[in-house]
């Protein structure tokens, strides 16, 4: 079986998905609250199914805390968060509630999210670089959370638990991940042997949309034109509202439905000095997003509540201390606009001067979790 298992890790796109499942002890399906996630994880089921290991399915969402796409109600219905809807999309799948772990990054047991992370850094996650929003605040945080299972599986059964990581990439989203292999090791020590599977890797963007709409399965109001519309004319990503890989009208839309983050965002852009993206600043997608022809947002957030005023004071705070990173060449020293007049998040003034490694993991223990 080891000799097998080592066989499908190969990068090879011709195995049998049933087979590879069922040589699992642990099935990890990563929910983002997406359309991709949910495509992937129902494949993996389906094979679980046919293997009759459904009791070894795990899902698993690594929130980004108030950078993701929250809920919002229109007109008294209430339209879920991003992490809402992954649970959500778990208990669909049929899996127990107390296999379903969302997980979020803590420091000295209070939420430590990621904008705070760039504020003390002093640079973005741009793409070439390290990519540290999905490595450190995602994949590590997941499989954190797994490694006391692993120890506690070794000892009671004399070797690694197998683990499989089920993931939503697709090669129509880049380059990148079209080159991505759709099985892969990531893992091998004594304690776990980790295969990454992308089941959903040569779906289409269409066909994921037109899937999900035959099936009845939900998606986030942020794919929406507005919510409730069910349309699919907005937001083509589903994680953190305004990310750095984003297209164009995604940051447009983003920065016009949550204007209160937006300005946050720009915050950091002007006390470092370094622009949101190598080809643009978050300051002049806003001022863009405020023209005539810009896309319409559907709904503006305000963002009134207490987890952003956290996430607020602790950037802030940040922004009072030197960068911890010193900038590459190719980025300054220089300084980067601010917002004009119209935006009432951004209060900072004056010219800014360009100025490691992240601390550790400190995750929250769930209620049911294998750790």
């Amino acid at each position: 079986m080891t000799a097998q298992l080592d066989l499908f890790a190969t990068g090879s796109t011709d195995f049998d998905a049933v087979e590879l499942v069922a040589q699992q002890d642990f099935v990890i399906l990563n929910l983002s609250g997406g359309k991709d996630g949910l495509r992937a994880a129902v494949k993996a089921r389906e094979a679980a199914r046919q293997a009759g290991v459904e009791d070894r399915l795990w899902t698993v969402h690594a929130s980004l805390g108030p950078m993701e796409w929250p809920a919002c109600t229109v007109d008294g219905v209430r339209y879920p968060s991003v992490g809402e809807l992954a649970a959500a999309h778990s208990r669909l799948l049929g899996v127990p509630p107390g296999r379903h772990l969302e997980l979020r990054r803590h420091r000295d047991a209070v939420p430590y999210d990621l904008l705070t992370f760039i504020a003390e850094r002093g640079d973005w996650p741009w793409l070439g670089r390290a990519r540290f929003c999905t490595g450190d605040w995602k994949t590590k945080l997941i499989f954190g959370a797994f490694s006391q299972a692993a120890r506690d599986f070794k000892k009671a059964n004399g070797r690694p638990a197998r683990m499989l990581n089920v993931l939503g990439l697709r090669a129509d989203e880049s380059p990148d991940r079209r080159k991505r292999p759709v099985l892969q090791r990531t893992t091998d020590n004594s304690h776990r042997i980790v295969d990454e599977w992308l089941p959903a890797h040569g779906d289409s963007t269409a066909f994921v949309k037109e899937w999900s709409d035959a099936e009845g399965w939900p998606h986030h109001w942020a794919y929406d034109s507005a919510p409730g519309a069910g349309d699919w004319a907005g937001s083509t990503r589903c994680s953190c509202s305004a990310c750095v890989f984003s297209s164009r009208r995604d940051l447009l839309l983003a920065v016009a439905r949550r204007p209160r983050l937006a300005a946050l965002y720009a915050e950091v852009e002007h006390a470092r000095g370094i622009p949101f993206n190598p080809s643009t600043t978050i300051v002049s997608v806003i001022e863009e997003a405020r023209r005539p022809g810009a896309p319409g947002p559907g709904v503006v957030l305000d963002d009134d509540n207490a987890d952003f005023d956290a996430l607020t004071k602790a950037v802030r705070a940040a922004l009072t201390q030197p960068p911890k990173r010193k900038p590459r060449p190719h980025q300054g020293p220089g300084t980067l606009p601010m917002l004009g007049a119209g935006c009432d998040g951004c209060s900072l003034s004056g010219d800014t001067v360009f100025g490691q490694k992240p601390d550790g993991v400190i995750r929250e223990q769930q209620e049911g979790s294998p750790a």
